[in-house]
C-alpha cells in the first residue's frame, strides 16, 4: 500500500506549510481580540485558495476544482499549525453545504458569504422534547399567514441559540399530511419577539444547550428551502454533514495524543502511568481503534480520488458511530488517570478554565458521552448501517 501523496502534492505541502508560518499573527495584527484575528487569517486564506475551496467564489469561498488529496493535506496542516481554516460551527459546516446543494440563487447570495466571514452565526432547531431519535414526529408549526410563516413550538437541545442570529429548523407545514411528508425547512431570523431561549443546565454544571420556544414568531414566506413539505429530504443533507463532523478521525487522533501527554504525565500508584501494565493495555486497545479508525478514513481517501462514492457512503455512516464510542473510551480513561484530583480540583462555572488539566479532562469526559446521542442516535445509526448499508430487513413497524 503506497501511502505517498506524490510529488505535486507536496510542492502543495510545502506552499501550504509556508503560507501557514503567518500563524499566528503579528506585529499590530496580534494585539485585535482572537476572533478578529482568525476572521483576518480565514480571509486570507479564502484568497490563497486554501479554505473553502469548493464554495464557489460568487459565494464567497476559493471556487476551487474537487481534490480530495489536496483537501486532506489541507486538513493536516492547518491542524499542525492550529490555524484557523475552515470553520466547524453549524452554519458554516453544515448549512451552507445544505444551501450549495438544495438552496435557490437568493439564499445562496444572501445567506453564504456572511456565514462564510463569520458575519452571520446560526443553530439548529431539529430535536423536540418528544421528538429526538424519531425526528419525522416532530410537532413545532409552521402556518403559512400572507408573506410569513408563523410558528408555534419548542425545539430542544439548540447549541448556540443564545448568540446565533439564525435558525435552520424543521416545523410541520402540512399537519394532515404523514409526518415524514409534512415537514419544511425553514430559515428563521432569532432576534425577535415571539422567540425566548432558555438555557439547559449540565451534569458538568455548563450550558452549552438551548431550548427555544416559538410563540407566533415568523419568517418571510421565501425563507424555505427546497420545496413545501419536502424539508425532510432537505434535513437528509443537513445531518449527513453533521454526522462527518462529528466522525472526523483528525479529531479522534488529536484526542487521543492528549491522553498520551496525559498518560506520561499522571501518577498511578506512586509510579508514571505509563509503567503500569494496565494503563498500557487500555492505551494499546484504544490505539488499535483509532488506528483502525485512519485507516478506514484512507480507504473511503482513496474510493473518493477514483470517483467510487457508493464505496464511501457505508464507511461514512459507521465513522460516526465507531468515532463517539472512541472518543469515549479516550476521555473514559483519561478521567480515570486523573484519580481523585477529577474530583477535588473542579470548580464548574459556566466559562470554566480549560487551560486547567483537571476541569478540562473532566469535560471533555462528560461531553464525550453526547455525541452518541448528537446527529442520529447510535441505535439509530445502526439500524440505517443494516438496512440501507447492508440491506438487512427493517425492524417491525406498528401499524400506523
Amino acid at each position: 500500500m503506497d501511502l505517498r501523496y506524490g510529488p505535486e502534492y507536496e510542492v502543495f505541502r510545502r506552499e501550504l506549510r509556508e503560507f501557514l508560518t503567518g500563524w499566528p499573527l503579528s506585529g499590530d495584527e496580534a494585539a485585535l481580540p482572537q476572533a478578529e484575528q482568525e476572521r483576518i487569517f480565514r480571509g486570507r486564506g479564502i484568497d490563497a485558495g486554501y479554505v473553502y475551496r469548493e464554495t464557489p467564489e460568487a459565494y464567497g469561498g476559493s471556487g476551487q476544482p474537487s481534490d480530495p488529496l489536496r483537501d486532506r493535506i489541507l486538513q493536516e496542516e492547518y491542524g499542525r499549525a492550529g490555524a484557523p481554516g475552515n470553520s466547524l460551527f453549524q452554519g458554516p459546516a453544515m448549512l451552507v453545504p445544505t444551501l450549495l446543494e438544495l438552496g435557490s440563487e437568493e439564499q445562496k447570495q444572501r445567506f453564504i458569504p456572511p456565514t462564510l466571514r463569520g458575519e452571520m452565526s446560526w443553530c439548529q432547531g431539529y430535536s423536540e422534547p418528544g421528538s429526538g431519535s424519531d425526528l419525522a414526529s416532530l410537532q413545532a408549526s409552521a402556518r403559512l399567514e400572507g408573506d410569513d410563516w408563523v410558528l408555534n413550538g419548542q425545539k430542544v437541545w439548540t447549541s448556540n441559540a443564545d448568540s446565533a442570529d439564525w435558525m435552520f429548523g424543521l416545523f410541520r407545514s402540512e399537519p394532515e399530511a404523514s409526518k415524514h411528508a409534512g415537514i419544511s425547512y425553514l430559515l428563521i431570523p432569532m432576534k425577535q419577539e415571539g422567540i425566548r431561549v432558555r438555557p439547559l443546565r449540565q451534569l458538568s454544571g455548563a450550558a452549552e444547550f438551548f431550548e427555544v420556544f416559538f410563540d407566533d414568531a415568523r419568517t418571510p414566506a421565501e425563507n424555505i428551502v427546497g420545496q413545501r413539505g419536502e424539508g425532510w429530504q432537505v434535513s437528509r443533507s443537513t445531518l449527513k454533514h453533521e454526522r462527518n463532523l462529528i466522525g472526523n478521525p483528525r479529531m479522534i487522533s488529536d484526542q487521543f495524543d492528549r491522553l498520551l501527554a496525559l498518560a506520561r504525565e499522571a501518577q498511578v500508584g506512586g509510579r508514571p502511568a505509563l509503567s503500569d501494565a494496565g494503563v498500557r493495555r487500555r492505551l494499546a486497545e484504544i490505539e488499535g481503534f483509532v488506528r483502525a479508525c485512519e485507516t478506514s478514513n484512507l480507504r473511503m481517501l482513496s474510493a473518493s480520488i477514483r470517483g467510487e462514492e457508493m464505496q464511501v457512503m457505508l464507511p461514512m455512516m459507521m465513522t460516526k458511530l465507531y468515532s463517539t464510542d472512541v472518543t469515549q473510551m479516550i476521555w473514559k480513561l483519561a478521567y480515570d488517570l486523573l484519580g481523585t484530583a477529577g474530583l477535588t480540583d473542579c470548580e464548574w462555572a459556566p466559562n470554566y478554565a480549560r487551560d486547567s488539566t483537571p476541569p478540562a479532562v473532566v469535560q471533555n469526559y462528560l461531553f464525550s458521552l453526547g455525541p452518541a446521542i448528537a446527529g442520529g442516535a447510535s441505535n439509530i445509526q445502526r439500524n440505517i448501517i443494516g438496512e440501507r448499508g447492508l440491506g438487512l430487513p427493517r425492524d417491525p413497524r406498528p401499524p400506523s
